[in-house]
């Protein structure tokens, strides 16, 4: 419905008028030869055909006898010089809709809404520039759905030319109907990464209006539009100049543990740690029961409210809003969901 919509909106606003304007020389046309030639000779079908031939210039015979009437000439003349104009108007118009791509880009984004509207617990990254990238990159490699969002073109086509299947808008992430027509009432969680500290503001608001349950990761540069994130909605805030500065710190005073980090991440098992939350029906269920141990993953952590168990035994009992820590690829990440599900 949304495709077919668009295209009409489109199609309405270029050709609505011109199209009524020769709508309506049709019916002047055809009042005016019902006047010319007379209702008792003449019917209204006589009299639109002769609009119609008059206008197309199909040159078939007159269907109203006009030689004794030299007002019927005058009037079939400006009748087929404003009507011809107005036919050009209209096919010029229909090329340059089409060759000006605008008819290929609405099926391309209708065909794109159709595919969106198909995902369930998905993310939204806001802005695909170097850090937006770098975040839908990390989706692709563990397997999760998303759609990607940004006002440059330039941006989702250098993306889409490492990833041609990724689902995409393009258009400001902060205006509403964006949002949702990226799924974000269904959306598992949103990242504002755009480069723009207050728009990741209204897009971190809008995301946490539109669906409260989602987690919303949002950038931040100026540390004075932190609190405000935070107050908006967001679940976690990051600035990339602060984590930059711990990188390089922590390069210097443990650099094996980073070393050890950033081989996990360009592995090409997608080994990565990854969080699975435990269903309800678990409660007091021993961690054994519902995790065999597996060469697929490495259990490293139960985070129970502030707490955390690390390496823990098969005998830990599970309990409601725990959640689970493990390093594992891709496949293994479902298969503990299911688990735990």
């Amino acid at each position: 419905m949304k495709t077919r919509g668009l295209l009409r909106e489109r199609l309405r606003r270029r050709f609505a008028k011109p199209l009524a304007f020769l709508f309506l020389l049709h019916v002047i046309g055809t009042a005016g030869y019902l006047v010319i030639g007379g209702t008792q000779r003449y019917t209204v079908i006589d009299a639109l055909y002769m609009t119609f031939i008059t206008i197309a210039t199909i040159g078939y015979g007159e269907v109203i006898d006009l030689r004794d009437s030299p007002f019927g000439r005058l009037f079939t003349m400006v009748l087929g010089f404003v009507g011809i104009g107005t036919t050009w108007y209209i096919f010029s118009q229909l090329t340059a809709f089409i060759v000006e791509g605008e008819f290929n880009t609405a099926l391309k984004r209708g065909r794109m809404l159709k595919s969106i509207e198909k995902l369930n617990n998905h993310y939204i990254v806001c802005g695909i520039g170097r850090v937006g990238a770098n975040v839908a990159h990390e989706l692709v490699v563990t397997g999760r759905a998303f759609v990607i969002i940004d006002a440059n073109q330039a941006h989702i086509d250098a993306f889409r030319a490492r990833f041609p299947d990724t689902l995409y808008l393009h258009g400001d992430a902060a205006e509403d109907e964006i949002l949702l027509d990226a799924g974000m009432r269904r959306a598992a969680g949103a990242f504002a990464v755009v480069g723009d500290d207050a728009k990741n503001l209204v897009i971190t608001l809008s995301a946490r209006q539109f669906n409260p349950g989602a987690r919303i990761v949002s950038r931040c540069h100026d540390v004075a539009f932190t609190e405000k994130m935070r107050r908006v909605g967001a679940d976690a805030i990051v600035s990339p100049d602060f984590t930059g500065g711990m990188r390089i710190a922590s390069s210097m005073i443990r650099p094996q543990v980073v070393t050890f980090l950033e081989e996990m991440l360009r592995s090409d098992r997608n080994l990565r740690m990854e969080e699975i939350a435990v269903a309800d029906r678990h409660d007091g269920t021993p961690l054994g029961e519902v995790d065999t141990r597996s060469r697929d993953h490495i259990l490293v952590a139960v985070r129970r409210g502030g707490d955390w168990r690390f390496n823990p035994a098969p005998d830990t009992p599970l309990a409601r809003g725990d959640v689970i820590i493990a390093m594992t690829t891709p496949d293994g990440r479902r298969a503990l969901e299911e688990r735990f599900a």
